[in-house]
């Protein structure tokens, strides 16, 4: 394979197939040769370079690529201005900003949650964060390839930044003074998630405008962030009365 400090890796045919339709450059598609015949490499090829390999070629991807591997364009992200000018015009904005997430699995899912809800863009922080990668794409089904994700050096400057354009600020905390369905996400809201194991940081939390919880009755405190995050996604669209 080529030189994979300039690409990037991603698996699945849910994936390959978003991306494809995304427009996203693809350098080369791998596939085992078990695929040859099907309508998927068929669309493939109408679309791409592919290369039909022995399944243990891709071995060092594991086990979980379903014989699909592609070498894609790099991931990037876009600028938090390009973010707001895009949705100035806009009565209703939901902006998901994630606090340290380390794990590609939540961010994946978060992703493609958010494309199902209509989430206007992700914000994530340069640095301790997880990356758009490959296991990212993947769980993410292919919705990486549609939802913006920004991607900036400070969280705190950026509320600063986002509440001078007009934008509330939302976060959910096991210790929120309201539930998150008693909330109004009318208007330009950013929702703040935090990381698996801390919650929420200090700084960021202080900057909230409002905090929320959901209830627990039993005896775990605290919910999957992207179990967390589906919750709360579908309760804005269900606040804002979109069917």
């Amino acid at each position: 394979m080529t030189n994979e400090k300039k690409l990037n890796i991603i698996m699945g045919k849910n994936a390959v197939t978003e991306a494809i339709k995304g427009g996203r450059t693809i350098h080369t598609i791998y596939l085992t040769e078990a695929l040859k015949q099907s309508d998927f490499a068929k669309f493939c090829e109408a679309n791409t370079a592919v290369k039909y390999v022995a399944p243990k070629f891709l071995q060092i991807y594991g086990d979980k690529h379903g014989g699909v591997v592609a070498e894609v364009k790099e991931y990037t992200t876009v600028p938090l201005s390009q973010v707001i000018q895009k949705n100035q015009n806009k009565e209703n904005v939901a902006l998901i900003m994630l606090d340290g997430l380390e794990d590609p699995h939540n961010l994946g899912a978060i992703l493609r949650t958010a494309d199902a809800t209509g989430m206007d863009a992700i914000i994530i922080p340069k640095h301790r964060s997880v990356k758009l990668n490959a296991t990212v794409a993947k769980v993410s089904t292919g919705a990486i390839e549609y939802v913006d994700v920004a991607e900036v050096v400070n969280l705190s400057q950026t509320i600063d930044v986002l509440k001078k354009a007009g934008y509330w600020v939302i976060g959910l905390e096991a210790d929120g003074t309201v539930y998150y369905n008693q909330q109004d996400y009318s208007g330009k809201i950013v929702v703040v998630l935090g990381s698996e194991g801390k919650g929420i940081s200090r700084l960021v939390k202080e900057k909230c405008d409002f905090l929320v919880k959901i209830p627990m009755h039993g005896h775990i405190t605290s919910l999957n962030v992207s179990v967390s995050a589906a919750l709360i996604f579908y309760e804005i669209i269900r606040n804002r009365g979109i069917k």
